[in-house]
């Protein structure tokens, strides 16, 4: 929430905390055996996809809304790491867990288990997956470049989840908004001060909104953490290039 804050800065956190609290009473009453996960998860896919209407967002997949929470709980429609977050949230309040999956491409749920974790896709009305089906859908949505791998299947902390939203939208907005997708990585930078390639990320964008000075130090920077990375070299030139630009401005 705190994400969707920052794009709206008059956002009433507390009454979308709120509304999810209101979710999980909904799903509280399909379920009164929490016992049961099969029961609970059938309590929750028909309160979210069938009473509410929560869908995956597969005709504007792009659209930044998507990735911030207040609009997926006003529009009932996201990405599978915003829709997965409200299933999170919502498992969470009547206790029952459920962790986030960030598999290559695409990102789930799933609830551990003894005999077999269950997996569960939010994006997909709430379809539950096995590791088969984990890796069919990893194969598909990689075009076959990838295969399911064990680590695929753990789950994502708090921060690593943070981190994926804030790429989705400094991928979004990358080519759009430059200050948008600067605000972005700047928080990606909050969370992992020391990443080298969001370094470097932050560096261009300043280059791109005309902060010459602040690009240099950023990217110098980026050379210093990673100075045999296989774009080094490239970054070099745009430092260059960079300072040439400053030289004839002044």
């Amino acid at each position: 929430m705190l994400i969707a804050a920052e794009e709206y800065p008059r956002l009433d956190v507390e009454f979308y905390v709120h509304r999810i609290d209101s979710f999980a009473d909904l799903v509280r009453e399909r379920s009164p055996d929490s016992s049961d996960a099969a029961a609970v998860i059938t309590a929750l896919n028909d309160t979210l996809f069938e009473h509410l209407g929560f869908h995956g967002n597969e005709d504007s997949y792009y659209d930044p809304r998507n990735s911030y929470l207040n609009e997926v709980i006003d529009r009932r429609t996201g990405i599978p790491i915003t829709l997965t977050l409200v299933y999170m949230e919502v498992a969470r309040r009547i206790d029952f867990a459920v962790k986030g999956v960030g598999l290559p491409f695409h990102f789930i749920a799933k609830h551990e288990q003894q005999g077999g974790d269950l997996f569960i896709d939010p994006f997909n009305g709430g379809r539950l997956l096995d590791t088969a089906g984990c890796d069919a859908l990893v194969t598909q949505m990689s075009g076959g470049r990838l295969e399911l791998r064990t680590e695929h299947l753990q789950a994502v902390t708090a921060k690593q989840m943070l981190a994926r939203m804030l790429s989705n939208l400094l991928g979004i907005y990358s080519s759009t908004d430059k200050r948008r997708a600067l605000s972005a990585v700047d928080r990606l930078l909050l969370i992992n001060p020391g990443a080298a390639p969001h370094i470097r990320d932050r560096g261009l964008l300043l280059d791109a909104i005309g902060e010459k000075t602040a690009a240099i130090a950023a990217l110098e920077r980026y050379l210093e953490l990673a100075a045999n990375a296989p774009d080094a070299e490239a970054i070099r030139e745009q430092i260059k290039t960079i300072r040439q630009s400053q030289a004839r401005l002044n």
